[in-house]
């Protein structure tokens, strides 16, 4: 009876580490900004980009590479608010404003990420820079207005 009890705790602590790597795999990394080739899925919304997402501590980093990997620009997000990183060669390029995600105003820039929060446009200027523009806002109105706000203390 003994050898059948440790056998199940044995193959249930087996089966613990099994899933907890599997939970870690599908987080994002949270190392590897301002690489070229980080070790992080490409989620550009655009083959002429590579943009890499890692998170810590409840942060979202967003970071724009060009094909050659050259590191654009990162920013930080967490909490509908967006810090615009040091990070890039464009770094000083990077804007942001807040409302709709949408815009149709603009043509001739490339949309490289976009999660329905945030959402990242990138247009090479006749210099060879790369104005970088950060959009937060949401575009659907009944998922912005599903959310709960967090409440103060």
């Amino acid at each position: 009876m003994l050898k059948i009890s440790r056998f199940y705790a044995v193959a249930a602590a087996v089966l613990a580490l099994g899933l907890s790597g599997i939970a870690q795999a599908t987080d994002a990394p949270s190392s590897g900004l301002g690489q070229s080739w980080p070790n992080a899925t490409d989620v550009s919304a655009n083959p002429h980009w590579h943009v890499y997402v890692f998170e810590k501590d409840g942060v979202r980093y967003v970071q724009v590479n060009d094909t050659n990997g050259g590191v654009h620009g990162a920013i930080a997000t967490a909490g509908g608010q967006v810090l615009v990183l040091p990070i890039g060669s464009d770094a000083q390029n990077v804007t942001t404003s807040t409302g709709s995600t949408t815009d149709p105003t603009s043509t001739t820039a490339d949309t490289v990420y976009d999660d329905g929060t945030v959402k990242i446009s990138a247009t090479v200027q006749p210099t060879g820079a790369v104005q970088m523009a950060v959009k937060t806002g949401c575009d659907d109105p009944v998922e912005c207005n599903t959310h709960i706000a967090p409440s103060s203390p």
